[in-house]
């Protein structure tokens, strides 16, 4: 009898693999790079890579939108934020769903950014935040990165599924090297939207005075692309015009990490002013490194520049609503880190410290009533005790390795969409 039950998975197994067909999944990533990259384009290829019996992916910049022909070959369409014009978008996504496709909308950012941020009145003057709720609401389902942002938007689509985002550890930029160094090297990276978190930092650099001939200090990503919008106070006319580099913001992060520059030499000031991206000599001597904008694919090569990474951000909806890939990228990289416990770093970081003691934490994590003294506090105590250095960092390490593997969520996936096929 046993024969024939196994005789019998056997056939209906060849069948399952030969004849059952394939689930279509189209992807409308929302750029080239960034968020495109690690909501859409990666995680839908290594779906296709690791499931290629099962699913078949096709991803596309530049959708036939008003071709419904183009859309009937797919069951599934995955598109973050919006797609086409999101003024008509909420009206499209009903359309194709009445065709019977599953509309899957991917949000990895909270709709309205607070005042301070730099787009915040470009988004409220085109109501940018409503036109995407609108979406969120007709669509199928929604995908985001936390429990926290995904209660959030339960308020306005309950069928809300929480995939993170998620490394793939066999990609180059994250197999960097650090080399040693006499220093302890403190980074921080990101982007030009963060300097009210980095002001979290203010004073930090000048409390570390006593023992700076043991620091170094890293900012990554230094960019001075862009512009500047001036207006005509007399008739109002708005010009544009490309922004000088000391203009930029990035010149503020150094004048953070470099306590206005008091930390490093003369020359090497001079060197700074002339924002040239070239290689200054005996850079390892300085105080302070800069370090220029990468591309998406190898900006996490960065982490192999310094020792401690820092993950500085301030307590409102916006940043409570962000990810936690700060926290991944680092332990990937096998970084101690110094965080705020705000948020998102509360997911998975558990403070390694009490009444001035390490204890079995994976992290060191700055109150907010403390921004004001801790960041450097746990600086030293890390650089007193440089052990634990390492320690954070393997343990931060063993945290992430197997949660936030691309190979892990991207199975929660597959199992998720083939749910969606009935």
């Amino acid at each position: 009898m046993g024969f024939f039950v196994d005789y019998f998975f056997i056939l209906a197994y060849i069948f399952y693999k030969n004849y059952m067909p394939k689930i279509n999944v189209l992807v409308l990533p929302s750029d080239t790079s960034g968020v495109g990259k690690f909501r859409s384009v990666d995680p839908h290829v290594k779906l296709q890579n690791l499931y290629p019996e099962e699913f078949h992916v096709d991803i596309d910049y530049t959708p036939k939108i008003m071709d419904m022909n183009y859309w009937k070959k797919y069951q599934i369409v995955h598109f973050h934020r919006s797609f086409g014009n999101i003024d008509h978008c909420p009206q499209i996504v009903q359309t194709l769903k009445n065709l019977g496709i599953i509309m899957v909308a991917d949000i990895d950012d909270y709709w309205l950014p607070t005042k301070e941020h730099p787009i915040h009145q470009l988004i409220v003057e085109n109501k940018m935040h409503k036109k995407i709720v609108d979406v969120l609401k007709v669509a199928s389902y929604v995908i985001t990165t936390t429990e926290l942002f995904a209660n959030e938007i339960r308020k306005f689509n309950k069928n809300v599924i929480v995939l993170p985002n998620a490394i793939d550890p066999e990609e180059p930029q994250f197999n960097q090297p650090t080399l040693p160094s006499d220093k302890v090297r403190i980074g921080w990276l990101g982007g030009s939207s963060h300097l009210h978190d980095l002001k979290l930092l203010d004073g930090m650099v000048n409390k570390l005075g006593q023992i700076q001939d043991k620091l170094q200090f890293y900012v990554c990503g230094f960019d001075i692309r862009g512009t500047v919008t001036e207006i005509n106070k007399d008739n109002g006319q708005q010009t544009q015009r490309p922004i000088k580099p000391e203009e930029t913001v990035w010149r503020r992060y150094e004048e953070i990490f470099t306590n206005n520059y008091k930390i490093v030499t003369p020359e090497y000031k001079i060197f700074l002013d002339k924002f040239k991206e070239e290689d200054y000599p005996n850079v390892n001597k300085e105080n302070y490194v800069r370090v220029w904008t990468r591309p998406v694919d190898s900006y996490a090569r960065n982490y192999s520049n310094f020792d401690i990474s820092l993950s500085p951000i301030k307590n409102h909806i916006f940043n409570r609503m962000k990810s936690q890939l700060k926290v991944i990228e680092a332990g990937f990289y096998k970084k101690a880190l110094i965080a705020s416990n705000v948020g998102p770093y509360t997911i998975d970081l558990k403070h390694a410290m009490k009444n001035g003691e390490f204890t079995d934490g994976n992290a060191l994590l700055v109150d907010e009533v403390k921004n004001h003294s801790d960041w450097a506090k746990n600086i030293k105590k890390l650089v007193d005790n440089p052990n634990m250095i390492t320690d954070l960092g393997e343990r931060l390490y063993e945290t992430v390795k197997d949660k936030y593997h691309l190979n892990t969520v991207t199975k929660t996936r597959a199992e998720f969409y083939k749910s969606l096929i009935k």
